[in-house]
């Protein structure tokens, strides 16, 4: 198979984030709703957190075991940092988003006007959905090289069996990354859509030309550390929303759920000896 068929491959496995991207779309999903996406957003992101994890730390865990100390100790230096950099650099960028919102007092004679007290409604759900299609965009990346090494070093049938499994995997990413919207009855316009669904997919197919080149187990740590912390962050932030919305029962079933939609779409990889 020719590099440009794996990469229009790797696109294709990437671009199926769309498929879960017009749940955005809902018109004003009733309460119970909008705490059940949010609940199975959660469940699938949590699932992707022990996903991203577990292949970051795998060549540092194999070094370890091969008693191969340096390895281990810049691998694993390598995952800190970008674990850290991902949950704590959103933690700071948040706080600076919030502070542009503040909203700015009328500063002549007489009462200000209510626009002028409550900041935009819309602001924290879109830049929610704008920090996890990032975080996913930054794990795509990581699966992207994995394709695209697999490619490079011969063992293509490996590289096909990942496109069907990320591509499966990406498809229940699209509906994270709008869950927030729907949870607070935003539609999105399509074209906000499109532009998600290419921060979130679109590193897949970045990721798999660069890895038919560059085969390098740091690099794909460190995307992979970075996506880990950010889609922790955003986990923390949809749960604290969860909490508002006071539905525990159906928000511990949809968690459940989500985590089952995660592990279900990971097992094809697996049942095809991945």
């Amino acid at each position: 198979m020719s590099s440009s068929h794996i990469a229009l491959l790797g696109a294709i496995a990437g671009f199926t984030i769309y498929l879960g991207l017009p749940l955005g779309r809902l018109a004003n999903p009733a309460p119970r709703l909008r705490a059940a996406l949010n609940a199975v957003a959660i469940g699938i992101l949590i699932f992707l957190v022990w996903d991203v994890l577990s292949a970051a730390w795998e060549p540092t865990d194999s070094a370890l075991g091969d008693h191969h100390w340096s390895t281990a100790i810049s691998g694993g230096t390598v995952l800190a940092a970008g674990l850290a950099a991902g949950l704590a650099g959103l933690v700071y960028w948040d706080r600076a988003m919030a502070r542009r919102r503040q909203p700015k007092l009328s500063q002549g004679p007489g009462a200000a006007a209510v626009t002028e007290m409550t900041p935009p409604a819309r602001s924290a759900a879109s830049g929610l959905s704008l920090m996890i299609a990032t975080g996913i965009g930054l794990h795509n990346f990581a699966e992207g090289l994995a394709i695209g090494n697999s490619a490079a070093t011969g063992a293509i049938s490996l590289a096909v069996l990942l496109i069907i499994g990320f591509g499966l995997h990406n498809a229940t990413e699209g509906f994270g990354i709008v869950a927030p919207l729907a949870a607070q009855g935003e539609r999105p316009s399509w074209g906000r859509l499109a532009l998600l669904g290419l921060i979130g997919g679109g590193p897949t197919f970045a990721g798999t030309l660069v890895g038919q080149h560059l085969v390098d187990d740091k690099l794909s740590i460190a995307f992979l550390g970075l996506a880990a912390g950010s889609i922790l962050y955003v986990v923390i932030e949809l749960l604290a929303v969860a909490r508002r919305a006071g539905m525990k029962e159906l928000t511990t079933w949809m968690i459940l759920l989500g985590l089952f939609l995660g592990f279900a779409t990971d097992a094809v990889v697996t049942a095809a000896g991945v």
